[in-house]
C-alpha cells in the first residue's frame, strides 16, 4: 500500500460526510488515426448545482483511475490521457467542509501532500496528458489541469479562478508553483493575488486562453469534439504548441514586489495568505518544482490551522449558505405575486431601484415625484443605464427595448400605483415626509399592496403608525451602489404581518439580494455598527489625535477603505443625520461631532482633496476644525474603536436586532464590504480577545470560526 493511499484513507476516515467525486475512465478512438485516448471524467453524480469537489475520498478515486491509465500507457494501449468534467463543471477545488473539521497540523499537512502526490502522477504519465476545461474551474480544479501537458478551455466557461487567498489559503496543489512557470510571475500574481483579493474576481474562458493558461479555445457547443480533434493534431505533430519564454531575471523579482504592494494595499499585512503565496512564487523562480510543492504543503498546513482561514471559510459559508436561507423569514407560500412596482421619488437612489426592479423582476415599474421634470430625469437615467448595458453587450436590442418600455413615470399616484403590488419610497430621510408619503399611498393602492421604505435609520413602526393598515409596511433597506452591494436589510415593524414580510423576502430573492431579517431598531445593523465605529474614530480625531495616526491605527483591519474615505463616500450630511438619529436613541454611547457639523455646514464632501493626482487633507476643511490635545497611539486608536464596536454588537444581540452573531457578520460582509479574511467582524473580535474583554464572553462558540478544540 502506498504512502499516498494511506494518507488519503486516513483523511477519508476524518471526513465521512464527503460527497465523493468519481473519476470515470472511458476510451475513445481519436480522429486522424492518432490512436486511442483515455478520457477521465470527474463527476460527483449530481447536476451542475452541486459542483464537483476534491476531498480525500475523491482523490483516492482519481488515484485509482491514474493506476489504470498508467498501466495502459505502459502497455502501449493508449497514446494520451485527458481529464474533463461533468456538464457545466470541470471541478471547483478542495471540499471546504473537510478542511473545517481538521484539528491537527499533521492532518492538514496530509491533505496538502495527498493532493500533490495524486496530481503529480498526471505530469509523470509516460504519454502526453490533456486537461479539457469544459466548465467552471476553481482552486484544485484549476490546479489538476495545470499538471497536464496541454490544456483547452471552453469559450463558455463562466468562472475560472484560484480563490484561495480570498479565503485565507494559498493555491496549495501546484498553483503557486506551476502557474508562474507556465505564464510568468506577473500574470500568475494577477490570478493568484490581485483577482483573489478583488472580491474573488473570476476569469472567463477567453481570459484563460489569452493569459496562456489554456493552449486552445473552442465553442461550448462542440467543445469536447474539437478538443479531441486538437489533441489528435498535437499527438500527430500537425499542431505544435509554443509558449512564451519566462524571464527569470529582474522581471520576476519586480513582479513579486508588485504583488506585495497589492497585498499591502488590500490588507496592510493583516492577513498572511497573500504574502505566503508570494513567498512561494519567489522561491520557484529557479523552477525547482518539488521545492515549490513542499513549500505549498507547509503553507497550506499552517494556514489551515490558523484563525484567519477558519474566519474566511466561516464568511464563505455565510454568503453561500446562510444567505440563501434567511433566518426568521416567513414561509414562502405566504408571499403575494408582484406584477407591478411603484417607486416614490425619482432621484439617484430611486432611479437605481427602478432599474434593478425592471431588470430582475421584468414587470412594469412606475416612478413618481413632485414635478414632471424630476420624473423625466429619473426615467431618463434608467433608460441611459439600459443603453450602457446594450453598448457593453450585456443585453440585446430586444431586451433593451423591453426594459425601457417597462419603466415609466407618472405625476398621478392613483393612475401610476392603483394596480401596483409593491411600492417602495426613496424620498428625503425625514419622518414627517415619509409618513405623508405613506398616507397618500394608502389612499390610492390596493388593500394587498405592500408598502416598503428604503429608510436607513428611521423607525418603520413609527412610519406606519398613522395608517389604517400598518401591517402592510416593511423596511427594505438597500445599500449604495444598489447594483453592486448585495445586502438588503428587511425590517419587520411591530405590526408588519407575515404576508407583507414574505412578499418582501420573495421580491428580494428575485432581485438576487442577500436578505437579513432585522428588528425595527435605530439604524438597523450596518449603519448602527458603522456609525458607532465612525463616531469613535471622529471623537478620537476631535480630541487631538492626528488623522494620519488614526488612519494608520485601523489599517490592521484591512478595510476596503479608510474611515475618512468612507465618510466621503457615504456623504458627511448623511453620516451626520444617522449619528443624530442614534444620539437621540442612545445618548450615552453615540455622539454628534461638532467638527462633522462644520464640514456639512460648509458644504464640503469630506476631509480630503486631490492635488497633482494625490489625495491630501483639504486645508480649507482643516481651517474649519478645532481639536483637543489628547493624542493616542495607533494601538490605542484600534483598541478603542474595536471595544466600541464589540460593545455595540453585544447590545444589539441582547436586543434581538438579528437572530445571531452570524447575521451581523453577513450584514457587514455584504453591506459594508467588511473583509472576508476577518470573517466579517465577530470572529476577529473573538480572536483578538476584545469580545471577552468588553462583554465577558466570545460572540461565537469554539470551532464556528476557529480551529475546533
Amino acid at each position: 500500500m502506498s504512502t499516498t493511499t494511506e494518507l488519503l484513507r486516513q483523511g477519508a476516515e476524518l471526513f465521512p460526510g464527503e460527497v465523493v467525486t468519481t473519476a470515470h475512465v472511458r476510451h475513445l478512438d481519436l480522429p486522424l488515426r492518432a490512436g486511442q485516448l483515455a478520457l477521465i471524467t470527474l463527476d460527483n453524480g449530481f447536476d451542475h448545482t452541486k459542483p464537483t469537489t476534491f476531498g480525500p475520498g475523491s482523490l483516492l478515486k482519481l488515484s485509482a483511475a491514474l493506476d489504470q491509465v498508467e498501466a495502459e500507457a505502459a502497455e502501449g494501449a493508449i497514446v494520451g490521457v485527458a481529464i474533463t468534467g461533468k456538464p457545466f463543471i470541470f471541478a471547483v477545488g478542495a471540499d471546504l467542509k473537510g478542511v473545517e473539521i481538521l484539528k491537527e497540523h499533521a492532518d492538514a499537512l496530509a491533505i496538502g501532500k495527498g493532493g500533490h502526490e495524486v496530481f503529480k502522477r498526471i505530469a509523470a504519465l509516460s504519454v502526453p496528458s490533456f486537461a479539457f476545461y469544459n466548465g467552471a474551474a476553481m482552486g484544485g480544479g484549476v490546479e489538476v489541469g495545470l499538471h497536464a501537458t496541454y490544456r483547452t478551455v471552453s469559450a463558455g466557461v463562466p468562472a475560472f479562478s484560484l480563490p484561495e487567498v480570498f479565503l485565507g489559503l494559498v493555491p496549495g496543489w501546484g498553483g503557486c508553483t506551476l502557474l508562474p512557470n507556465l505564464i510568468g510571475p506577473s500574470k500568475a500574481i494577477k490570478v493568484i493575488v490581485e483577482n483573489s483579493m478583488s472580491q474573488n474576481k473570476q476569469l472567463k474562458g477567453k481570459d484563460v486562453f489569452e493569459l496562456g493558461i489554456a493552449d486552445a479555445i473552442f465553442e461550448p457547443a462542440d467543445f469536447l469534439e474539437q478538443s479531441l480533434l486538437w489533441a489528435a493534431k498535437v499527438l500527430t505533430g500537425e499542431v505544435t504548441v509554443e509558449r512564451e519564454a519566462i524571464d527569470r531575471g529582474k522581471a520576476w523579482d519586480d513582479a513579486v514586489a508588485w504583488g506585495r504592494l497589492i497585498a499591502d494595499a488590500k490588507v496592510h499585512g493583516a492577513a498572511p495568505a497573500a504574502y505566503k503565496a508570494l513567498d512561494i512564487i519567489q522561491q520557484v523562480k529557479d523552477a525547482d518544482l518539488q521545492a515549490g510543492f513542499d513549500a505549498e504543503d507547509a503553507a497550506l498546513a499552517d494556514l489551515i490551522m490558523s484563525g484567519e482561514l477558519r474566519s474566511g471559510i466561516y464568511a464563505f459559508n455565510l454568503v453561500q449558505r446562510r444567505a440563501k436561507r434567511p433566518v426568521g423569514a416567513p414561509d414562502k407560500s405566504l408571499a403575494r405575486p408582484v406584477t407591478k412596482v411603484g417607486v416614490v421619488g425619482a432621484g439617484l437612489m430611486a432611479s437605481q431601484l427602478a432599474l434593478l426592479f425592471a431588470r430582475r423582476l421584468e414587470v412594469p415599474v412606475v416612478l413618481t415625484d413632485i414635478d414632471q421634470e424630476r420624473i423625466d430625469k429619473g426615467v431618463g437615467y434608467v433608460h441611459a443605464e439600459i443603453e450602457k448595458l446594450l453598448g457593453k453587450g450585456r443585453i440585446g436590442q430586444d431586451k433593451a427595448n423591453r426594459l425601457k418600455g417597462l419603466v415609466t413615470g407618472s405625476l398621478d399616484k392613483a393612475a401610476g400605483f392603483g394596480d401596483a403590488d409593491f411600492v417602495i419610497e426613496a424620498v428625503f430621510e425625514e419622518m414627517g415626509v415619509k409618513q405623508t408619503v405613506f398616507a397618500d399611498l394608502e389612499n390610492v393602492v390596493s388593500p394587498t399592496c405592500v408598502l416598503a421604505t428604503n429608510t436607513s435609520s428611521l423607525s418603520v413602526t413609527e412610519m406606519a403608525s398613522k395608517l389604517k393598515h400598518p401591517e402592510r409596511v416593511v423596511g427594505f433597506h438597500f445599500f449604495n451602489p444598489v447594483a453592486i452591494l448585495p445586502l438588503l436589510e428587511i425590517v419587520r415593524g411591530e405590526r408588519t404581518d407575515d404576508a407583507a414580510l414574505a412578499t418582501a423576502f420573495g421580491v428580494s430573492r428575485k432581485l438576487k439580494k442577500t436578505s437579513v431579517l432585522v428588528k425595527d431598531a435605530p439604524a438597523f445593523v450596518v449603519n448602527r455598527i458603522l456609525t458607532r465605529f465612525m463616531g469613535e474614530i471622529q471623537d478620537i480625531i476631535d480630541e487631538g489625535t492626528p488623522i494620519a495616526t488614526v488612519e494608520k491605527g485601523v489599517e490592521p483591519l484591512g478595510l476596503p477603505m479608510s474611515p475618512i474615505v468612507l465618510l466621503e463616500l457615504v456623504g458627511p450630511a448623511i453620516a451626520l443625520h444617522v449619528s443624530e438619529t442614534l444620539r437621540d436613541a442612545f445618548p450615552e454611547r453615540f455622539t454628534v461631532s461638532e467638527n462633522l457639523g462644520k464640514v456639512v455646514k460648509a458644504g464640503k464632501r469630506g476631509f480630503y482633496t486631490w492635488v497633482d493626482g494625490k489625495q491630501v487633507l483639504d486645508p480649507e476643511v482643516l481651517e474649519l476644525l478645532s481639536f483637543g490635545d489628547t493624542v493616542l497611539t495607533e494601538e490605542q486608536v484600534l483598541n478603542r474603536a474595536l471595544e466600541a464596536v464589540a460593545q455595540e454588537i453585544g447590545l444589539m444581540l441582547e436586543e434581538g436586532v438579528v437572530a445571531e452573531a452570524q447575521d451581523i457578520d453577513l450584514c457587514m460582509i455584504t453591506g459594508a464590504g467588511w473583509p472576508f479574511h476577518l470573517g466579517g467582524i465577530t470572529p476577529y473580535l473573538d480572536r483578538e480577545g476584545v469580545s471577552e474583554r468588553v462583554n465577558g464572553k466570545p460572540f461565537l462558540a469554539p470551532g464556528v470560526a476557529s480551529v475546533p478544540a
